[in-house]
């Protein structure tokens, strides 16, 4: 069975990519699985493990990386199966 999948939505104005790569959270049971930034649309998209959206949001606040928006997702290809 797989674990939930969120993903954790932040958006960088300023220009310079300082949203940045999210450091992977620390706490029990949430684990970053994967990140992209979309340049032209500002934003970096996390997708991050965890039992929950609420706590999913916690722990990457935590770690310095508070989420504009925190929505359940659907992998399509877990990282490293390529097809």
């Amino acid at each position: 069975m797989t674990r939930p999948v969120f993903a954790v939505e932040r958006y960088d104005d300023s220009g310079g990519g300082s949203a940045g790569r999210p450091p992977s959270p620390t706490a029990p049971g949430v684990r970053l699985v994967a990140a992209v930034r979309l340049p032209a649309d500002e934003v970096v998209l996390a997708i991050v493990e965890g039992p929950d959206a609420d706590v999913v949001a916690e722990a990457m606040a935590e770690v310095g990386w508070p989420g504009h928006r925190v929505n359940p997702a659907v992998l399509l290809c877990p990282w490293g199966e390529q097809k």
